[in-house]
C-alpha cells in the first residue's frame, strides 16, 4: 500500500507597505542601528498601519496571492488554520472569518496558538488531517500583528518584531514527499520569561492592567536567548539523528527568525553551511507566526522538488520543535 504523505504544493504571502527602520528605532529609544544588527541581525521591519487593520487582514491577502499564484477555487479548500498569537479578537475565530472573506465557503476553520511555534505546530496539524484521507486541501496561514503588544518605548522588544502573513497550501502526495518526521516539544515553567501578562482569563483588561503596560510583550531576553539557543539547536539536532541524515543531505534549515545569532547557532551545531541557511530576518524581524512561510515564499524559486527541509522553531510556552519534510514542487 502506498502512504500518503502531506506536501506543500502552493505558497502566498503579505507583508504591510510601512517599513520600520532602525534609523527611525533611534529617535524612538536609547539604540542605534549598529547595536541592533549586531545583537539581532535585523536592520528593519514591516509594520500594519490604519484603523480596524488586525491580523485577518493580513492573512486574507496572503491566502489571496497563494489561490491567485496556484489558480485554486477556494471552494476546493477543506480546512483552513491560521496559526497566530495575535487573533483579531477573544472568541471569535480569526481563520473563520479569514476563510469567509476569501471564499472558501466549503472549509472548517480554526486557530492554532502557540507564541512563536504555531506555525510549526500548525503544520503537524495539517499533515495529520491529510494522511488521514478525509481532507484534500488544507490553507495554512502564519499571521501576526505583533505592533499590536509592543510597547515602543521598551528598547528589548521594540527592535525585534515586525509584521506579516505566509500562507502554504497542503495536499496530499504519493510520491513520498512532503512531511515526513516531527520532535514536538513544551515546558509551561518557561512561560514567565516571555508572555503578554493580561488581556487573558487570568488577568482580564481593567485601567489597572492599562496603565501598568499588562497588555503589551514582556521578555526576559537573556533566558529567552539561553534557552532558545540550546532547545532548538538541539530539536534540530535529534531530528537529524532520527532519521538518519547528514549534513550533505540537508538542503535548507528554514529556522524561525528571532535572532541572526540563534539561526547561526543552530547551524552550526549541525555543521550547516551560509548556502544550507534560509535567512531574512534581516528584512523583516520576527514576524512570529509568520516566519517560516515568509521563508518558503522568499526561497521559493531556489526550491527544488526532492529538496530536503529542516524546519525549527522556539516560543513563548516555552514551546518549540523540528520538523524534517521535503520540497514537491519546482517553481514554474
Amino acid at each position: 500500500m502506498i502512504k500518503t504523505t502531506a506536501a506543500i504544493t502552493a505558497v502566498g504571502k503579505y507583508l504591510p507597505k510601512y517599513i520600520l527602520t532602525n534609523a527611525e528605532l533611534e529617535t524612538m529609544v536609547d539604540t542605534n542601528d549598529e547595536w541592533i544588527v549586531s545583537r539581532t541581525g535585523i536592520k528593519e521591519r514591516r509594520i500594519l498601519k490604519g484603523k480596524g487593520k488586525g491580523t485577518s487582514y493580513m492573512a486574507i491577502r496572503a491566502a489571496k496571492d497563494l489561490l491567485n499564484k496556484s489558480k485554486i477555487d477556494p471552494k476546493e479548500i477543506d480546512l483552513v488554520i491560521v496559526a497566530t498569537a495575535t487573533p483579531d479578537m477573544q472568541a471569535a475565530s480569526t481563520a473563520a472569518y479569514t476563510a469567509t472573506e476569501i471564499g472558501a465557503t466549503n472549509a472548517f476553520s480554526f486557530d492554532q496558538i502557540s507564541a512563536c511555534s504555531s506555525f510549526l505546530y500548525a503544520m503537524s496539524t495539517a499533515s495529520s488531517y491529510i494522511e488521514s484521507g478525509r481532507y484534500k486541501k488544507i490553507l495554512l496561514i502564519g499571521a501576526d500583528k505583533n505592533s499590536s503588544m509592543i510597547d515602543y518605548t521598551d528598547r528589548a522588544t521594540c527592535i525585534i518584531f515586525g509584521d506579516g502573513a505566509g500562507a502554504v497550501l497542503f495536499e496530499p502526495n504519493t510520491e513520498g514527499l512532503g512531511l515526513h518526521d516531527e520532535i514536538l516539544k513544551t515546558d509551561g515553567s518557561g512561560r514567565e520569561f516571555l508572555q503578554v501578562a493580561a488581556g487573558g482569563s487570568q488577568l482580564p483588561a481593567s485601567l489597572e492592567t492599562v496603565k501598568n503596560k499588562k497588555h503589551f510583550v514582556f521578555q526576559d531576553g537573556k533566558t529567552v536567548f539561553k534557552y532558545a539557543v540550546s532547545k532548538m539547536a538541539e530539536v534540530t539536532e535529534q531530528i537529524l539523528e532520527k532519521n538518519q541524515l547528514s549534513k550533505e543531505d540537508v538542503d535548507w534549515l528554514a529556522a524561525h527568525q528571532a535572532n541572526k545569532r540563534i539561526i547561526d547557532a543552530t547551524a552550526r551545531r549541525v555543521k550547516l553551511n551560509e548556502n544550507q541557511v534560509m535567512i531574512n530576518i534581516q528584512k523583516y524581524g520576527n514576524t512570529t507566526s509568520a516566519t517560516l512561510p515568509l521563508l518558503l515564499n522568499d526561497y521559493e524559486k531556489e526550491l527544488k522538488k526532492g529538496d530536503k527541509i529542516i524546519f525549527a522553531a522556539f516560543g513563548g510556552g516555552f514551546s518549540w520543535g523540528a520538523i524534517y519534510l521535503t520540497w514537491a514542487y519546482n517553481t514554474k
